[in-house]
């Protein structure tokens, strides 16, 4: 099992995945799990005349990559694209597919390739014990950042542990 480790410098520890997560589904079931159902027991709070949820989304990129192939099979051209959510991903990549322009241009035919696609998500958390802290969800990393109380390495840790993808 993959265990979380030091990094030098601010106070944040990283865990690489032994596998990384399969495909986007699967990352978005993670990050929708934690987003709901709240397992780090994180608080409302309210800040600049506004309620955040416990666990609020920062930040989220999804990368698609594509590669465009010959009659002969010879790679002709790659492309990447980024989108800031799920539903933008899933489009663009049917999108860029289905583009007849973009295929014309680089004389070969676009090939999806779901392997090489990145994904991650900045969610800000709020400890019951008041404190804000950081947790990135990649798609072959978890990295706990800005806290200071080992406690809440300790209930992501156990978290982590519990989620079949995030050994």
């Amino acid at each position: 099992m993959s265990q979380f480790r030091n990094r030098p410098g601010t106070k944040s520890v990283v865990r690489r995945l032994e596998q990384p997560f399969p495909d986007i589904t699967a990352f978005d079931t993670v990050l929708r799990s934690l987003v709901r159902k709240n397992p780090l027991g994180c608080k409302s709070y309210a800040a600049a005349k506004r309620v955040h949820p416990p666990v609020e989304i920062v930040r989220q990129m999804y990368t698609a990559k594509f590669v465009y192939l010959n009659d002969n099979g010879k790679q002709v051209g790659t492309g990447l694209d980024r989108y800031d959510s799920v539903e933008g991903y899933e489009t663009g990549v049917a999108a860029v597919i289905s583009n007849m322009a973009n295929i014309a241009a680089h004389r070969g035919k676009v090939r999806h390739l779901p392997s090489g696609d990145l994904f991650s998500a900045l969610l800000k958390c709020h400890d019951a014990d008041g404190e804000m802290y950081f947790l990135s969800l990649a798609r072959d990393r978890l990295t706990l950042s800005s806290f200071k109380d080992d406690r809440i390495v300790k209930r992501v840790r156990k978290w982590a542990d519990g989620e079949a993808l995030l050994k």
